[in-house]
C-alpha cells in the first residue's frame, strides 16, 4: 500500500481501479526546410483543424457542463487568431525556415514562458492553455487525435501527470470516479472542469505517475487530499464504509425535494441555481432549484465572430423563463472582458485583466451592445419572471447610467406596443467599493447579489488563481464576512433582499455563517442545491450572532 498527499479540488471518496492517462504527445524534433510555402500551408491546415476541434469541444462541454467549463476552449481558440502568436509562428517559418512541427512547438514554448513569467496568476494560467493548443496542433499534423482512449470501458479513477482541458473534456464523464494529477493548481482550468463534473479530485499529488500501476485498486479521499494505491484490506474496508455512507446520504437527499429551505429559527432562505447554459437550467430543475439566481449570459457572446443579435438572445432568455414556470430567473448582463473574450471584441491585452475593461464598464462603453441585450431581456420578461443583474459595480454613477439605459429601452418597447413584464433590477456586490457604499446603492435597486469569488480576492489582495497565495484566499476571512454583514444590514434596513451567488455559497463549512448573517438566498451550482438545503435545515444558529474578528 502506498499513500500520497495532494491538494483537494473536490471532496468525497472514490474507490475503484486506476486508468492511467500518460500524455504521449508527438515528439517534436528540431527541423528546418527550404520549402517554406509547403510548411506555411501545413501550419494553416493544422490551425484550422485545431480550431474546428476546439469548437467541437466547446459545444460538447457546453452541453455537458455548462458555460463555465466551455469558456476554457473559447479562450484557447482565441490564441489561434492572435496576431502576436501568428506573427511569431510565421517568423519562425519564413525567417528561420523551421518545419511546421518545430515552429508550432517553439512558438508555443515562447508564449508559454512569457505567460509563465507574468505577475498575474490569471495570465500565468494561460501558459497551460498555450501548451494545450500547441499539443493539439501537433496532433493534428500527426493525425493522431484518436490515439488517446477517452471512453472508459468501466468506471475508473483517472490518473495523469497533467490533464489538459481538452483531455478532461473528452473523458466519458459517466465513468469517471475521480481525477488525480501529480501537477496542477486547485484553480487551474482542469480543476474547474473537475469541480463541474462533481467527482473527488486531487492535484499536485507527490507521486511519480510512471510508477503508478495501471488498473490497480486505489482510493481517493477528496476531503483529506489523500491518494492510496493498492490499499490493504483494513483500509479498503474503512473507505468502503465511507463510500457507502456517502452514496446513501446522496440518495437520502432526494427526500428534500419539494421542501422549503427554512432555518431552525424559522427564517426562509431561497435555494437558487447558478446556470451558464440551457443544460444548466435543466439540471437546476432536476435538483429542485427555487429559481435561477445567476444566469451567466456570456456564452451567447463567445465562440462566434460577431455580437449575438437581439432575436438570438431573446430566444434563449424566453426559453429559460418558460422552463422555470414563473420562478425567478436572474440574468446577469454580459460580464465580458478579463477571461471571457472573443476576437471580435477587439480588446487590447491588459496587465491585470481582472481589474480592467470588463463587466459593466464594457457594457456602458459599448451602449449598442448593451441596449440590444436589454431589449432582448425585457421582451423575454413577458414569458416569465425575469430580473436583471449588473456586474462589476464600483460607483453610483455606473448604476445610474445602467438604470437610465434600461428605462430608455423599456419606454421604446412600450411605445412599439411590445408586451413586457415587471423586471426587477439588481447589482453584483463583488468589489469592496460596492460593499462600502452599499447604503448609497440600496435605494437605487431592488436587490443585491454578492459575488464572493471576486469580493474575496479583491478584499484580501490574493489572486485566487495564484498557487503561491491560494492559502490566503479565504471567503470565510473576517474582513470578507464583515463586508457581507455590512451589505446585508444596509439592504435589510430598507427592505431589500441579498443573495450570495459566488462559489462560497456552496461551501458547507460556511453555511452557518450565511444563515447567521441573515442572507435571503444562496445561488449554487445545481448539484449543490440539495446538500446545501440539508445543511441549512440542520443548522443551529443565533440570528443575533455577530461576525468574529
Amino acid at each position: 500500500m502506498k499513500t500520497y498527499q495532494g491538494k483537494s479540488v473536490f471532496g468525497g471518496v472514490a474507490v475503484g481501479n486506476i486508468k492511467l492517462l500518460q500524455n504521449k504527445a508527438p515528439k517534436v524534433e528540431a527541423g528546418h526546410t527550404q520549402d517554406v510555402r509547403r510548411e506555411k500551408l501545413r501550419f494553416e491546415a493544422a490551425r484550422l483543424k485545431t480550431q474546428a476541434k476546439l469548437k467541437t469541444l466547446y459545444h460538447k462541454t457546453l452541453k455537458e457542463l455548462g458555460e463555465a467549463g466551455a469558456a476554457i476552449f473559447e479562450m484557447q481558440s482565441m490564441l489561434l487568431d492572435d496576431p502576436d502568436y501568428l506573427d511569431c509562428a510565421y517568423h519562425l517559418l519564413e525567417e528561420q525556415q523551421m518545419t511546421c512541427e518545430y515552429a508550432i512547438f517553439q512558438a508555443g514554448e515562447y508564449f508559454a514562458k512569457l505567460f509563465g513569467q507574468m505577475e498575474s496568476a490569471y495570465l500565468r494560467e494561460r501558459a497551460s492553455d498555450v501548451r494545450n493548443v500547441a499539443s493539439l496542433m501537433a496532433e493534428a499534423l500527426a493525425g493522431k487525435w484518436d490515439r488517446h482512449i477517452y471512453t472508459l470501458s468501466q468506471p475508473a479513477i483517472v490518473v495523469a501527470d497533467t490533464l489538459t482541458p481538452s483531455e478532461a473534456a473528452q473523458l466519458d464523464k459517466s465513468k469517471v470516479l475521480a481525477l488525480v494529477t501529480s501537477r496542477g493548481s486547485v484553480h487551474s482550468h482542469t480543476s474547474i472542469l473537475a469541480r463541474i463534473i462533481g467527482v473527488p479530485a486531487l492535484v499536485g499529488v507527490n507521486m511519480d505517475v510512471g510508477n503508478v500501476p495501471d488498473r490497480a485498486l486505489a482510493i481517493v479521499d477528496g476531503e483529506q487530499g489523500v491518494f492510496i494505491v493498492e490499499p490493504d484490506e483494513k483500509t479498503q474496508d474503512t473507505y468502503g464504509r465511507i463510500a457507502r455512507r456517502e452514496r446513501a446520504a446522496l440518495q437520502g437527499l432526494q427526500r428534500l425535494k419539494g421542501q422549503k429551505t427554512v432555518t431552525a429559527q424559522g427564517s426562509r432562505i431561497e435555494l437558487l441555481a447558478n446556470a451558464g447554459s440551457l443544460a444548466d437550467v435543466e439540471a437546476a430543475i432536476q435538483n429542485d432549484a427555487e429559481g435561477i439566481g445567476l444566469f451567466r449570459s456570456e456564452f451567447l457572446y463567445l465562440n462566434r465572430s460577431s455580437y449575438p443579435s437581439e432575436e438570438e438572445q431573446f430566444a434563449v432568455y424566453a426559453q429559460v423563463a418558460q422552463k422555470m414556470k414563473g420562478k425567478k430567473v436572474v440574468i446577469r448582463t454580459a460580464d465580458l472582458g478579463a477571461d471571457k473574450q472573443a476576437g471580435y471584441f477587439g480588446i487590447q491585452p491588459e496587465a491585470n485583466p481582472a481589474l480592467g475593461y470588463r463587466g459593466i464598464r464594457l457594457s456602458l462603453d459599448r451602449t449598442e451592445m448593451f441596449r440590444t441585450q436589454l431589449r432582448a431581456l425585457l421582451r423575454a420578461s413577458h414569458y416569465g419572471n425575469i430580473a436583471v443583474l449588473y456586474p462589476m459595480i464600483v460607483s453610483e454613477q455606473e448604476v445610474d447610467r445602467a438604470l437610465a439605459l434600461f428605462a430608455q429601452v423599456r419606454k421604446e418597447l412600450l411605445e412599439q406596443g411590445i408586451q413586457i413584464g415587471r423586471v426587477e433590477q439588481g447589482i453584483m456586490i463583488e468589489t469592496p467599493a460596492a460593499a462600502l457604499i452599499s447604503d448609497l446603492l440600496t435605494p437605487k435597486v431592488d436587490f443585491f447579489s454578492i459575488g464572493t469569488n471576486d469580493l474575496t480576492q479583491y478584499t484580501l489582495a490574493a489572486d485566487r488563481q495564484n498557487p503561491r497565495v491560494e492559502h490566503l484566499y479565504n471567503p470565510g476571512h473576517p474582513a470578507v464576512l464583515r463586508m457581507i454583514q455590512m451589505v446585508v444590514s444596509h439592504a435589510h434596513r430598507v427592505g431589500k433582499r441579498v443573495c450570495i451567488c459566488g462559489e462560497a455559497a456552496a461551501d458547507l463549512a460556511l453555511t452557518k455563517e450565511w444563515v447567521s448573517l441573515g442572507v435571503d438566498g444562496l445561488s449554487v451550482a445545481p448539484p449543490y442545491i440539495l446538500p446545501v438545503r440539508e445543511a441549512i435545515l440542520k443548522a443551529l444558529n443565533s440570528p443575533d450572532r455577530t461576525v468574529s474578528t
